[in-house]
């Protein structure tokens, strides 16, 4: 039986575009909309007409490992590409949907040439975007170029978290990258907000002493 990379056409979406005359095409996706801490990542990928990246894939759908491993290849090989982020600070200003979109304007506008078609995982469209987009579901497990993005915008924000966690050991934020895991939450109860946790996202959450905290190094913690 066939697997589910075979299955799936992934230049199907990029094939029509082209099809219709848009000659760079770019796919977008996000990372990082659901933490309690940290920025929101999203990338922009245009990939060369028939181009296939080996065993890309949505990110979520692959191991760590191998995201890191398709990372390089993928900025190596990649016709263009652009990664950006929105902090936590106008997350909580503008809201995370806010957020997720200025995000991945971003990553468009820092493409070298100006896409003539942007493909969208999700269902709706950044305002920001001013060049026509087509938003696909699940578009990260059906488009080689979105799946490309989902990827950088991933181990971009996963990489990030690191040196949050080197900042602020105490959160542990190597272990769960910022989401509301059970030990997330008891360090939170522990210690308190950060700077660098989204204040929107916590108003639901009983316990946490309404302080922020300084980084601490880990000689100190």
């Amino acid at each position: 039986m066939n697997n589910e990379k075979e299955q799936i056409d992934w230049l199907k979406y990029e094939t029509q575009a082209r099809g219709d005359g848009r000659r760079i095409v770019c796919g977008v996706d996000e990372a990082g909309r659901g933490p309690l801490a940290g920025p929101v990542f999203a990338a922009a990928v245009v990939l060369r007409e028939g181009q296939i990246i080996e065993g890309a894939n949505d990110s979520k759908k692959l191991s760590e490992r191998k995201r890191e491993q398709l990372f390089d290849v993928i900025i190596a090989e990649a016709e263009d590409y652009c990664i950006a982020s929105v902090d936590e600070k106008t997350i909580d200003e503008i809201n995370i949907l806010q957020a997720t979109f200025l995000a991945m304007s971003k990553a468009v506008s820092g493409l070298k040439q100006k896409p003539d078609l942007c493909l969208i995982d999700g269902n709706r469209q950044p305002p920001q975007i001013d060049i026509p987009c087509r938003t696909i579901v699940k578009g990260d497990g059906l488009s080689m170029s979105i799946a490309c993005a989902s990827i950088l915008a991933k181990v971009s924000r996963d990489r990030f978290m690191l040196e949050l966690d080197r900042q602020y050991p105490q959160y542990c934020f190597a272990k769960h990258k910022g989401y509301g895991t059970a030990l997330h939450i008891e360090m939170l109860r522990q210690y308190g907000a950060s700077p660098v946790h989204r204040r929107s996202f916590l108003k639901k959450i009983e316990g946490i002493p309404p302080r922020p905290l300084s980084p601490i190094t880990e000689k100190e913690y």
